[in-house]
Formats: C-alpha cells, structure tokens, sequence
C-alpha cells in the first residue's frame, strides 16, 4: 500500500506542477506518467474518475501548500503588513525561479472553461480559493484587524498575487508583485483594528480529505 500510495503522491504532484505550467487542457496523463515516473496502470487505479479527479486532487494540493506558506509567513511576520509583505515576496521569488514560467494551478479551472465540463471541479476550485482567503483572514485578525477589513484585505491579496502572475509571466518582470505588495502593504498599515487581538486563536480548521 505504500508504493501504491506513494505513487499517487507522486502523480498529484506532478499534475500540479504540469497544470500551473501548462494549463488544464493542455496537462495530459502521458506527461503527468513521465514527470512522475509512475507506471500507466497507475491512472485508471488511482484517479478511476478520470482526468478530472486527478485535476481535483492536484488543485486541493496547491491549496494545502498554498495555507502552510501562509502559515509559515505569519509565523514569521510581526503584523499585517509585513505578512502581506512576505506572502507577496514568496510568489515573486518563486515566479522568478521559474524563469516565468508558474502559474497557479487553480485558474486554469476558471480561465479554460473545466468548471463548464464538472460541477465537482467547479465547486474545488470555490473551495480551494475560499481555503487560502479564510487562513489570511484569520491572520489578518490576529495581528488586530478589523474582521470585515481582514476579510476584504485577505480577498484582495488572493485577487492581487492571482493577477500578478499573469501580467508578471507576461511582462517578464518582477514589478507587478510589487505594485501589489506595496499597495495592500499600505492598506493593511491603515487598515480598521479591532479592540483586541486574537493573536493565541485557532486557525480555522482545514477540511480533511
């Protein structure tokens, strides 16, 4: 079970890494196979669903790692807006590794049209969003923002690191990360403060798989 297990792992990874590069049409499983080194007759036993199961599974992946970046960042940050700061800065050093080459595994979904063929991919790719924005709120508000202000700074980080990726892939250029990172930086210094800090909360449990 653990060779079959870890095959799986294996495969979701590499469709992630295949679909931020690539797309989700363009994101075969010939080449998901040959980056993961699996065997063919892995599919069919670990995604019997199809394409869009394994799409499904690397998308809730990206979501994952996506919240322990943001948690590893909160850890790290000594208010808001440095967690925006540092959140912003891991996207563009990681695009500049890439060469321009990364997007984001969740788009595609939206952007090729995949929620039109499969409501189930629809409904991952809300929740995967949604998952990413709820941990940055929650942080938001430990470091003392208001919870409405957290939660609209929280969509617009998401929205704003989504859109720097693409003009950046575009352009080449590190500047849109940082155009972002300097505007919502600012917003998150002049944000509303709540009366009291949460600081010592729970996050907000993620959903189990």
């Amino acid at each position: 079970m653990g060779a079959r297990s870890d095959a799986k792992v294996k495969m979701v990874q590499a469709a992630k890494q295949l679909m931020r590069e690539r797309g989700y049409h363009a994101t075969a499983f010939s080449d998901v196979l040959k980056l993961s080194g699996t065997p063919r007759g892995s599919v069919y036993f670990h995604f019997p669903d199809g394409k869009t199961q394994l799409a499904a599974e690397a998308v809730e992946a990206h979501a994952r790692e996506q919240v322990d970046i943001i948690d590893r960042a909160a850890e790290q940050a000594a208010s808001a807006a440095e967690l925006v700061e540092r959140y912003v800065d891991l996207g563009r050093d990681g695009m500049a590794a890439s060469g321009y080459s990364r997007g984001c595994a969740i788009a595609p979904l939206v952007t090729e049209g995949a929620t039109q063929e499969s409501a189930d991919l629809g409904e991952t790719g809300r929740r995967a969003f949604s998952e990413m924005i709820d941990r940055l709120a929650f942080h938001f508000m430990t470091f003392g923002v208001e919870q409405a202000a957290a939660r609209a700074l929280a969509d617009a980080v998401i929205a704003g690191v989504e859109g720097a990726m693409i003009t950046s892939r575009a352009r080449r250029s590190p500047a849109p990360y940082d155009a972002v990172k300097m505007t919502l930086a600012d917003f998150a210094t002049r944000a509303p403060r709540s009366r009291r800090t949460r600081r010592m909360a729970e996050p907000p449990p993620q959903r189990a798989d």
